[in-house]
């Protein structure tokens, strides 16, 4: 038994309980409820997603000493690209991660931050996307209201280029030719606009679709190429850099809300821990990366090597804006008010 002077009364207890401590910070962490949540997605393990995705299974596991377990099922085993965002939505699986534009299919507004050519650079991007950043918290409410689920981390996923299977210097150079798009609206509009015509098709269905001839192209940042080694079935890579990309992270709402304060606190620090390293990782890795592609016979066309930035820049800006620029206008403004 404790010395008298080390005990406390359960008025005590109750003044401190009143006063805002944690309950995490009274009870051992063996002693909170315990969760188990899947974390399903689309690419490899091996990508810059796939890696992040277990880097936050074993984040949470350390913060939450296992009161908090994530199992992370990669390469599309969970569902494809619109069912996963779905599936958070519905509570079937607790986590997930997806392009902008593919949250946008929960909550519209989402569907702007993958506007191509809109940030200043790769800190103006992270710094709209952060959760505490004014876009983002208003993006995020809106989410939760609409969907039931919540951002807890975005990363920086790359700046996305165009490959295919012959050279393209300029937009006319893509007359005719089936790019894969990613199948939401800002992505369709975008490989439109390059002037290709734009072919909606799974991610888990592109590689065949590559191979097969169903696209004669598609667009990822160069660590989405080299990892699902779209370099055996695209000859050529055009740094034309038309969408600078954040990677969300999204949990369900419910899940979030079922933790205890002190897990939420914990899950909330390891997802800025892999938000730095995997930012940090994929803007470092990116020069190697496209290094590697030359490696594997991948013959990469920049504007040193005749690509026409400024004609694709011009045609992809006007047509957005005239689809687009009404609908999000505003969110445009608040976006390029962040410093």
């Amino acid at each position: 038994m404790l010395p008298t002077h080390f005990r406390l009364s359960r008025r005590a207890v109750g003044m401190l309980a009143a006063a805002g401590l944690a309950l995490g910070a009274l009870v051992p962490a063996h002693a909170q409820k315990t969760f188990e949540f899947r974390y399903g997605h689309m690419n490899p393990p091996n990508s810059a997603a796939g890696m992040q995705a277990q880097w936050l299974a074993e984040e949470i596991a350390k913060r939450t000493s296992n009161s908090v377990k994530v199992t992370v099922y990669p390469s599309s085993q969970l569902g494809k690209l619109q069912e996963l965002a779905e599936a958070v939505s519905t509570g079937t699986i607790a986590l997930s991660h997806n392009t902008a534009a593919g949250i946008g299919s929960l909550h519209e507004p989402f569907a702007a931050l993958d506007t191509p050519y809109l940030y200043r650079d790769v800190d103006h991007l992270m710094k709209v996307m952060d959760v505490n950043s004014p876009v983002m918290k208003k993006l995020n409410e809106g989410l939760v209201k609409d969907a039931g689920v919540r951002v807890l981390y975005a990363y920086y996923f790359g700046t996305r280029h165009l490959t295919t299977n012959k050279p393209v210097k300029q937009p006319s150079d893509l007359a005719g030719m089936k790019i894969r798009a990613i199948p939401f609206p800002i992505y369709m509009a975008t490989v439109e606009a390059m002037g290709a015509v734009p072919v909606p098709v799974d991610w888990s269905e592109v590689p065949t679709a590559l191979a097969t001839g169903k696209v004669n192209g598609q667009e990822n940042p160069v660590n989405v190429v080299l990892s699902s080694k779209l370099y055996e079935t695209q000859s050529h890579l055009m740094q034309t850099g038309h969408i600078m990309n954040a990677q969300v992270i999204v949990i369900n709402e419910k899940a979030w809300q079922g933790l205890s304060a002190a897990q939420r606190e914990q899950l909330t620090a390891a997802a800025n821990e892999v938000r730095r390293r995997a930012t940090e990782m994929v803007a470092r890795q990116e020069a190697t990366e496209t290094e590697e592609l030359k490696k594997n016979k991948m013959t990469v066309i920049g504007p040193s090597d005749g690509l026409n930035l400024t004609a694709f820049r011009t045609n992809v800006r006007k047509a957005v804006d005239q689809k687009f620029g009404a609908k999000y206008g505003e969110l445009y403004k608040a976006i390029e008010a962040v410093k």
